[in-house]
């Protein structure tokens, strides 16, 4: 077999819960928040508000290797917390393909997924039209802690990184640009 063949064979393997039908769907509660501009979003309350927490220190707690060494990829989601540079969402994105052990081309082409099915539940591009970026941390980091607690009622890698991506693309193209207020 070819080295190509093996790497599409390991990936097929990576992903193969996601290709029954009802597990790559986006959960939905059926209630919605509507944003001033007119995007939509699920809603349920009690899901928390991870973006209040202090995530350097929160990686140092759920770190999963017990070593002296905080979680790199809350590390990188504080970082740009208190710094607003969008590259450390890129430099979360890629620490978290490295420990889901998946080349980040084969995330994208998973979130991807996530996006086609936020289509259908939301409308083509609704995310685009302005969702507080408090709202993508929060989910974000909420299925960031899911994935690492091993849930798997949906796929929660894919919703992690649509989340940081949807955040980078609002950082730059809506809050820096409009001064869009948190």
């Amino acid at each position: 077999m070819s080295e190509f063949a093996e790497r599409c064979t390991d990936h097929a393997e990576i992903y193969q819960t996601y290709r029954d039908d009802d597990c790559g769907v986006i959960k939905d509660s059926g209630q919605r928040q509507e944003f001033e501009t007119g995007a939509v979003r699920d809603i349920t309350p009690g899901k928390g508000m991870p973006h209040l927490m202090p995530l350097g220190i929160v990686s140092w707690i759920v770190n999963d290797d017990k070593t002296l060494v905080c979680d790199p990829v809350l590390t990188a989601l504080d970082d740009f917390l208190r710094t607003g540079r969008v590259t450390d969402l890129g430099r979360a994105i890629r620490l978290f393909c490295q420990k889901r052990g998946v080349s980040v081309p084969m995330m994208m082409i998973e979130v991807s997924k996530h996006f086609e099915n936020g289509a259908k539940k939301y409308g083509v591009d609704n995310w685009k039209k302005g969702i507080p970026e408090s709202s993508y941390v929060d989910s974000a980091v909420r299925h960031y802690l899911k994935w690492l607690d091993g849930w798997t009622d949906e796929p929660h890698d894919r919703a992690f990184v649509w989340n940081c991506i949807c955040l980078w693309w609002t950082r730059e193209n809506i809050t820096e640009k409009e001064g869009v207020a948190e």
